[in-house]
C-alpha cells in the first residue's frame, strides 16, 4: 500500500490560540467594567467613549467572535487536519484567515466605542466590516472543504459534521441578517422593518447562538474530550441523533425571544414549541459528553483539562434545559427583560464555551510547544477560581432577575402596582450586581493565570515544526457501508447539501409568511413616518446605546400597561429600520414615552440623571448638550428610508433640512423660555425630538388605534 507522508499545520493553531487567550482576557476586562458601571455609575467615566451603552457591544462581540471565534478556530484547523489526515487546503488561505479575522476584531474595537453601530444584538458592526467578516468566512469555508477534498481518510467523523454545519449555517445567517442599505462609510439601515426584522434580527441572533456558540463547540468536545479521556464517544449512533435533531431544530427557536411581544402570535408558539423540542438533542449530547469519560472517571480527580470539559459539559446541560424552560410564555413573561436572561446567557458563555476552551488549551498548549504543562498547581488554581467566579456571578444574577420580575408585577392589596417607581427595582438589584463585579472579577483572574501558565509553557521550546504524519491517500473504489449514514459520512457533498436543507426548511417556514402575508403586519392609518430631526435623534439614540437599557416594546400585560400604558401594536414599528424592541430593562420601557414629561425634563435627565432622579445609575450625556448636531447626511437618511418604503414625498427629502431647522427651533425656543438658552443645533434636541415622539402616533382612550387598515 503506498504511504504518502506530510506534515500538519500547527503554526496556525498556535495563532489561533494564543489570540484566543488575549482576546479572552480584552472581553472579559471590558465584561467587568461594564458590570461595575451598573453597581457604581460614576465608572462611566463621564466620556462618551466609556460608557455603558457603547461598551456593552464591545464587550459581547469581544467574548463571542473574538475570544470564542479563535478558540473555535484554533480547535478546528487542529482537529480537522487530523481526522481528514490531510494539511489544511492552502497555508496562504488559513494566514489570510488568522489576519483577516484579528483585523475585524480590531475594527469592531474602534467603531463600537465610537458609537458606530447598527444597534442589531451581536450584529452591530456596520456594512463594510459585515462585507469584510462574510469575504474571510468564505476563505474560511474554502480552506476547509477544499481539505476534505484532498482527504485521506473516508469517513467525516461526528466533529466534522458539526463544523460543516456551523460554517454553511453561520455564513446564512450573517448575510440574510446584516442586509442593509449604507448611506455613508459608517452610516446604513436595515432593509427591513419592524417586527419583520425584529424576527430576522432574532432568528439570527439565537442562531447566533445555535451555530457560532454550539455547534462547533460540540465539533470541539466530539474530538477533545475522547482524547483527554482516551476513551472512544459513547455512542456513534446518540451522536447521529444529536446532530440531525439538533441541526434542524434550532433554527426555528428565534422567536421565542419575541414572546408577547408585537409578533404574530402564529410565530411566538411556533418559536416556543420548538424550543421545549430541543431539550431532547441537546442533552443526548450532553450524555454522549459525560458517558464518554465511562472507565476514566479516576481523571476528574487529578486531570485540569477533564475538570474543565466535565464543567463545560454539565453547563451545556444547565443552560440547554434552561432556555428552553425559559421559552414556556408563563415564565418568559417574568424573565424577558430582566437579569435572569442575563444568567442564562452567562451560564452558556462562561460556563460551556468558555471551559471547554479552556480545557481544549490546556490541552493543546503542551503538545503544540512539546513542553509538560509549566504547573498543574496554577492550573488548578485557574478551574477553581473561574468555578467560584462563575457561581457567584451567575446566582447573583438569578437572584437578582427573579427578584426583578416579581417586583415588576406585584401589586398591592388595593390592586394598584407594589412598585409604581421603577427605581425602586433597581436599587433593589444592586447588592447583586456588586456580586457580579466580584464574580467576573474571579473569572478573569483566572483567566490571566492561564494565560502566564501557557506563556511559562511555551518558554524555553525548542525548533517548533509541524507535525509529520503517514497515511495511505483516499481509494478510488470504496467497499460500501452497512448503513445509511456510513454511506453518507464518505459523501461530503450530499451530507453538505442535506445540513443545508435541514437548516433551510424552519427559515423558510417562519420567514415567507411574515414577509409575503400583509395581515402578518396590519398598519395603522395614524403612524407617520419620522421628521428629519426625529431620524438624527433616533440615530443617536443608537449610537450612545441606549437600547442597551431600555425597551420599546410594552408587553399586552396588565403590570406593563399599568406602568407604561397601552401595549405596543405591529404597526407602530413599519418604519424602524431597525426595530428597537430591546432585549434588557435596566431603565423603563420609553415606548409611549413621548409627550408624558416637558423638554426641559429630557433635558435635565440627560444632562444629570440624578437632578432628576436621586438614585438613578444611569451615566451623564452632557457632551449632547454641547456638541453640535451634524446634518451633513440628514438628507441622505431622508433619501435611503424612502428607498426602503418609507412614505417621503420628493418635498419631504429636498427640504429635510428646513423642516429640520424648524421643529429644532421650536423645541430650542421652548426650553429658552425655561430658562436654557444656546441649545438651537445642538444633538440634545435631536433626542429630545425622538424620545417626545415616541408612541403619539396612536391616538384617543389609553392610546387606543384611531384606524388600522
Amino acid at each position: 500500500m503506498n504511504v504518502e507522508t506530510f506534515r500538519y499545520d500547527d503554526a496556525i493553531v498556535r495563532k489561533f490560540a494564543w489570540m484566543t487567550i488575549v482576546w479572552a482576557i480584552v472581553g472579559m476586562l471590558v465584561g467587568v467594567i461594564i458590570a461595575l458601571q451598573l453597581a457604581w455609575w460614576p465608572a462611566n467615566a463621564g466620556t462618551p467613549w466609556l460608557t455603558f451603552g457603547r461598551l456593552r457591544p464591545l464587550h459581547t462581540n469581544a467574548v463571542i467572535f473574538a475570544f470564542a471565534g479563535n478558540a473555535i478556530f484554533a480547535g478546528m484547523y487542529y482537529s480537522t487536519q487530523r481526522l481528514l489526515k490531510a494539511r489544511m487546503f492552502s497555508d496562504a488561505l488559513s494566514k489570510i484567515h488568522f489576519w483577516g479575522w484579528q483585523a475585524i476584531i480590531v475594527a469592531a474595537a474602534i467603531t463600537l466605542p465610537l458609537g458606530i453601530t447598527t444597534s442589531k444584538e451581536y450584529a452591530e458592526l456596520e456594512w463594510p466590516i459585515d462585507i469584510s467578516i462574510a469575504a474571510i468566512w468564505v476563505v474560511f469555508a474554502i480552506n476547509f472543504f477544499g481539505a476534505i477534498a484532498k482527504r485521506r481518510e473516508r469517513h467525516l467523523y461526528v466533529a466534522i459534521w458539526f463544523y460543516i454545519a456551523t460554517i454553511l449555517t453561520v455564513a446564512m445567517l450573517h448575510i440574510v441578517n446584516s442586509l442593509a442599505l449604507p448611506v455613508s462609510m459608517l452610516k446604513s439601515y436595515s432593509i427591513y422593518a419592524g417586527v419583520q426584522d425584529a424576527l430576522v434580527q432574532w432568528w439570527y441572533g439565537h442562531n447566533a447562538v445555535a451555530f457560532f456558540l454550539t455547534t462547533p463547540f460540540l465539533g470541539l468536545m466530539y474530538y477533545f474530550m475522547p482524547k483527554a479521556a482516551e476513551r472512544p464517544v459513547y455512542s456513534y449512533k446518540l451522536s447521529i441523533i444529536h446532530f440531525w435533531a439538533l441541526v434542524f431544530l434550532y433554527i426555528w427557536a428565534g422567536p421565542h425571544h419575541l414572546l408577547y411581544t408585537a409578533l404574530p402570535e402564529w410565530a411566538q408558539t411556533l418559536g416556543m414549541v420548538l424550543s421545549l423540542m430541543l431539550i431532547a438533542p441537546s442533552w443526548g449530547g450532553m450524555i454522549n459528553g459525560l458517558l464518554t469519560l465511562r472507565g476514566a472517571w479516576d481523571k476528574l480527580r487529578t486531570d485540569p483539562v477533564i475538570k474543565f470539559m466535565v464543567v463545560a459539559i454539565t453547563f451545556y446541560g444547565v443552560a440547554t434545559f434552561e432556555g428552553p424552560m425559559l421559552s414556556i410564555k408563563k415564565l418568559n413573561m417574568m424573565s424577558h427583560y430582566t437579569d435572569w436572561t442575563i444568567a442564562h446567557v452567562h451560564a452558556g458563555a462562561l460556563g460551556w464555551n468558555g471551559f471547554l476552551a479552556f480545557g481544549m488549551l490546556y490541552w493543546l498548549i503542551p503538545k503544540l510547544y512539546k513542553q509538560k504543562l509549566y504547573s498543574m498547581g496554577l492550573a488548578n488554581a485557574h478551574f477553581w477560581t473561574g468555578l467560584i467566579g462563575m457561581v457567584f456571578y451567575i446566582v447573583s444574577m438569578w437572584t437578582g432577575g427573579i427578584t426583578q420580575g416579581l417586583m415588576w408585577f406585584a401589586f398591592n392589596d388595593q390592586g394598584y402596582l407594589a412598585y409604581p417607581n421603577f427605581m425602586e427595582t433597581v436599587t433593589r438589584l444592586q447588592p447583586f450586581y456588586w456580586l457580579r463585579v466580584v464574580g467576573g472579577t474571579l473569572y478573569l483572574v483566572g483567566v490571566c493565570i492561564a494565560f502566564y501558565n501557557f506563556i511559562m509553557t511555551a518558554k524555553g521550546h525548542g525548533v517548533l515544526e509541524d507535525q509529520e504524519a503517514q497515511a495511505a491517500p483516499l481509494p478510488k473504489v470504496f467497499k460500501e457501508e452497512s448503513t445509511w449514514h456510513g454511506r453518507l459520512e464518505g459523501k461530503p457533498l450530499l451530507f453538505t447539501v442535506l445540513s443545508l436543507v435541514a437548516v433551510l426548511i424552519g427559515t423558510v417556514a417562519e420567514f415567507v409568511p411574515m414577509m409575503a402575508i400583509e395581515s402578518n403586519v396590519p398598519t395603522i392609518a395614524s403612524v407617520q413616518p419620522y421628521t428629519p430631526l426625529e431620524l438624527e435623534g433616533r440615530d443617536i439614540y443608537i449610537r450612545e446605546g441606549c437600547y442597551n437599557c431600555h425597551s420599546q416594546m410594552i408587553r399586552p400585560i396588565r403590570a406593563e400597561t399599568e406602568r407604561y400604558g397601552e401595549y405596543s401594536k405591529a404597526g407602530e414599528f413599519v418604519y424602524d429600520h431597525p426595530f428597537q424592541f430591546g432585549s434588557k430593562r435596566t431603565g423603563p420601557d420609553l415606548h409611549r414615552i413621548g409627550g408624558k414629561y416637558p423638554n426641559l425634563w429630557h433635558y435635565n435627565h440627560m444632562k444629570n440623571p440624578r437632578d432628576i432622579q436621586q438614585d438613578s445609575i444611569m451615566p451623564e450625556y452632557s457632551w449632547l448638550i454641547t456638541d453640535k448636531l451634524d446634518t451633513s447626511l440628514t438628507q441622505d437618511k431622508v433619501g435611503a428610508m424612502r428607498k426602503l418604503g418609507v412614505p417621503y414625498t420628493d418635498a419631504q427629502v429636498d427640504q429635510a433640512l428646513d423642516n429640520l431647522a424648524k421643529q429644532d427651533k421650536a423645541i430650542a425656543d421652548d426650553l429658552a423660555a425655561n430658562g436654557v438658552k444656546g441649545t438651537s443645533g445642538k444633538e440634545i434636541i435631536a433626542l429630545i425630538a425622538y424620545l417626545q415622539r415616541l408612541g403619539t402616533d396612536i391616538k384617543g382612550p389609553k392610546g387606543a388605534a384611531t384606524a388600522m387598515r
